[in-house]
């Protein structure tokens, strides 16, 4: 037997039924207990995951986890919130021979920055680190932790410290279609812009919602993240992210009335100009068709304001 696979082990109906394990609705919980499925996703994180540093979130019964520990993955680390499943990832970690540790706790409030050896840090400006983050996220918490984590990675903080690690994660094949969508694509939206100018992304393969238990309305769309050297907008996270959110706030209309709700009322008219004088985009342009580089130009521009003026960066119109 390969040293590094998993001895042998109950099935995961067999661990559900030994548990007394189901999905939690309200929780937004779907399993995936094919093995041969979980092998696929697991084989998008890297061609080799042999001596990887792997944090997974939301492992449920652990099927995932077992197609990452048997491709060799040197250390695992399992955040999970649902204290049901830490019986059957503890049988799990006793199997995996000190490869796996088991946290049950909530990834939105876990500090990810100390679970790997200091030794593990690379240069971000290297190549990517073998480091990966792997999660079959349930989908109420999909969409705020991926742009968490995409502001960790301008940052450089949280699961980046160690360098560029890369992400492997679900979602609703919905909002994958968003964050992979190019300029002039229906789904372009706020997430396609903020994952984009700090990531590669990939929109690897869709799963069928029928080959998960329970089985959900949607269907399910696996996404790769590598970090980019340098963000394609180079300022600070915070105030791109308002800029495309204001930009998208009005996806269908000129993309001025999106920027427009950047301003206070009685200078509204004239930053407004401004900014698209200054970066050159045309305001009857709708967001969706907007290239990378318009947007950099539109952030740019409100930046430059932002410096001329204290306190306009933290305005709200709402």
């Amino acid at each position: 037997m390969n040293p590094l696979r998993l001895p042998p082990l109950p099935t995961l109906r067999e661990i559900i039924r030994l548990y007394g394990l189901r999905a939690e609705k309200q929780l937004a919980q779907n399993f995936i207990l094919d093995l041969n499925l979980t092998d696929k996703i697991v084989k998008y994180a890297g061609k080799n995951l042999e001596g990887a540093y792997v944090c997974e979130v939301g492992p449920g019964p652990g099927g995932i986890t077992r197609s990452i520990l048997n491709r060799g993955a040197s250390q695992v680390v399992v955040v999970e919130k649902d204290k049901r499943f830490m019986p059957s990832l503890q049988m799990l970690a006793e199997a995996s021979e000190g490869r796996l540790q088991v946290f049950n706790d909530d990834i939105l409030k876990f500090n990810m920055e100390n679970i790997f050896p200091e030794a593990v840090k690379k240069d971000w400006h290297g190549e990517p680190i073998n480091v990966h983050i792997i999660g079959n996220l349930p989908f109420n918490v999909s969409t705020p932790l991926i742009i968490r984590w995409l502001a960790a990675v301008s940052n450089h903080s949280g699961p980046f410290v160690y360098g560029r690690s890369r992400m492997l994660l679900t979602f609703q094949k919905e909002v994958a279609e968003r964050l992979t969508a190019p300029p002039n694509h229906p789904q372009r939206s706020r997430p396609s812009v903020m994952a984009q100018h700090l990531c590669h992304v990939k929109h690897c393969f869709t799963i069928p919602g029928k080959a998960c238990v329970p089985t959900p309305d949607v269907d399910i769309g696996v996404v790769h993240f590598t970090p980019l050297k340098e963000p394609l907008i180079k300022l600070p996270f915070h105030l791109v992210e308002k800029v495309v959110r204001s930009v998208f706030h009005f996806r269908q209309k000129y993309c001025r009335k999106g920027v427009e709700i950047l301003f206070p009322y009685p200078m509204m008219k004239e930053l407004t100009n401004e900014m698209f004088e200054s970066s050159g985009v045309d305001p009857t342009r709708i967001a969706p068709s907007l290239s990378m580089e318009e947007i950099n130009g539109l952030c740019l521009a409100y930046s430059a304001i932002c410096d001329r003026i204290p306190g306009l960066i933290d305005y709200n119109y709402r």
